[in-house]
């Protein structure tokens, strides 16, 4: 990393509770971070975004004036760092409002209230979205890698685009549904597929599928990054044939390691 560590990280707190602000910042500041700038509403953090560049945003969920689902969805669809790391602490746990914002890309969704651990894990994700380092394989050039990215949310594609440039992935082709993706899939050739599950036209499994039994390239590695928890879903995905899954939102050192193991 360059130098960033959590007592480094410059953070926006929109929270309307100045109790749950107090508590909030307590955890923070109990894990190292001193920055932290209090604010109550999402106009006021589209706002502050015009003025400096935070490493995190934490928000409630129901904010006065909007939710953190649409604060995240302002700040994706922005011109003014939309790649910025979010995390949610809620107690909302309904999937309608939860879904959209795994989609757009948190850096994590803490319950509320949550245990101190969760905190951290959420800021080390933080560090390592900011700065995953390169990947470490051998017999091949990570710069040379032609990796393909599917995904039907443009902000999950950012996301994980930003992450594999920022391992130092440079060749990155990306397709909105599997078959999309099958298409290319059938015109060039991957060292890497990283999918998601849940798209129209054609489901990240059925995408496996057709790569395994139909393509020139049946054995290219593919990870699959999903939000899914169905269980019988995601064992219809391992019987695909897919390399590894990975959970949404991700630790982006977990991606990473990921990457690695199934390449390498």
């Amino acid at each position: 990393m360059n130098g960033l560590a959590i007592g480094n990280l410059q953070v926006i707190l929109v929270e309307p509770s100045t109790a749950q602000q107090r508590i909030i910042r307590r955890h923070l500041e109990s894990l190292g971070v001193r920055n932290v700038e209090c604010l109550r509403r999402g106009k006021d953090v589209l706002a502050a975004l015009t003025a400096h560049t935070p490493d995190l945003i934490i928000s409630a969920m129901y904010l006065p004036d909007m939710t953190g689902g649409e604060l995240l969805e302002a700040i994706r669809g922005g011109e003014i760092h939309p790649d910025v790391p979010y995390l949610l602490i809620s107690s909302e746990t309904h999937y309608r409002y939860l879904e959209p914002i795994r989609q757009a890309g948190a850096i994590g969704l803490l319950p509320k209230p949550f245990e101190r651990e969760q905190l951290r894990t959420a800021l080390h994700a933080t560090l390592n979205y900011l700065d995953p380092g390169d990947l470490a394989i051998r017999h091949i050039a990570h710069e040379d890698l032609q990796v393909l990215v599917v995904d039907d949310s443009v902000f999950s594609r950012q996301q994980i685009v930003r992450v594999l440039e920022a391992m130092g992935i440079e060749q990155l082709t990306q397709a909105e549904n599997g078959v999309e993706a099958f298409e290319l899939v059938k015109a060039h050739f991957f060292d890497l597929i990283v999918t998601d599950l849940n798209m129209p036209k054609m489901d990240g499994r059925e995408f496996i599928e057709h790569v395994r039994q139909e393509s020139d390239q049946p054995s290219v590695p593919i990870l699959m990054v999903s939000s899914e928890q169905d269980a019988r879903r995601l064992a219809g995905v391992q019987q695909a044939g897919v390399s590894a899954l990975c959970d949404k939102p991700f630790n982006p050192a977990t991606i990473k390691q990921l990457i690695e193991n199934i390449i390498d």
